[in-house]
């Protein structure tokens, strides 16, 4: 299973939120290059950048910081965060990025999201289903509608996503421990490459992740709180 630590962006800083409340806002460095650059330093390989300024205006708005990460380091780099209009993907990936995760605009623009599909192929294109009671939140998780997260992945698989990261808002930044009841209906009822996301406390839920069938997991605030080190992820292995 793939490690993927994460980093937020609010005003050009690496920051975590809880549970997408952007008043909870923790700045952890004021160099989000330094953060990526010592992640690749102990082994990681694979990061995911989220622009919330980005998620949040919906427009890309820190591309730079993807630059400059891109260019400094050797990280496979997944970014998301305001990915709304054919100039943002192609900013995105001109900046460096690996892939892009987009959930939004595929609840509001599906036909623009299925071209970008078919344009870049599924191997560069994440599905963001973020959720909350099992219902997509879009727009920086501000916005809520009424599709549920299973129905909303299946319908998907079908049109060609094979890459999907789902966040259960209400376990993000929570140190609280992962869906792994949701994500087990996600792998029995689809066959995506399932990225769990929020919730993530300490080794332990990150193999039973793995036991699930998950093919990677994104960290983040276990790491900056200390509850995780870099050591101990070098230690069990990392893909």
């Amino acid at each position: 299973m793939r490690i993927i630590p994460a980093i937020d962006i609010i005003d050009g800083k690496c920051v975590r939120l809880t549970k997408g409340d952007y008043a909870t806002k923790k700045v952890y460095n004021q160099h989000p290059p330094e953060v990526a650059k010592e992640f690749e330093d102990n082994g990681i390989k694979y990061l995911h950048l989220i622009d919330l300024d980005g998620a949040k205006s919906q427009q890309i708005v820190n591309h730079r910081i993807l630059e400059r990460i891109a260019s400094q380091t050797q990280l496979k780099i997944d970014f998301g965060g305001g990915i709304k209009r054919p100039e943002d993907i192609r900013i995105a990936f001109e900046s460096g990025a690996h892939q892009v995760t987009v959930g939004s605009l595929a609840i509001n623009n599906p036909d623009l999201f299925l071209d970008w599909l078919e344009q870049y192929g599924a191997e560069k294109i994440i599905l963001g289903a973020d959720c909350r009671n099992r219902m997509i939140a879009t727009n920086g998780w501000l916005s809520e509608s009424q599709i549920d997260v299973i129905r909303f992945i299946e319908d998907y698989t079908q049109k060609g996503i094979r890459n999907v990261i789902c966040t259960d808002i209400s376990k993000d930044g929570m140190l609280e421990g992962t869906s792994n009841e949701l994500y087990c209906e996600i792998l029995n009822q689809t066959e995506v490459n399932l990225i769990a996301s929020g919730g993530v406390s300490s080794l332990e839920d990150i193999r039973k992740l793995e036991e699930i069938g998950c093919e990677g997991v994104i960290l983040g605030k276990a790491i900056y709180e200390g509850r995780i080190t870099l050591k101990e992820l070098k230690e069990i292995g990392i893909e």
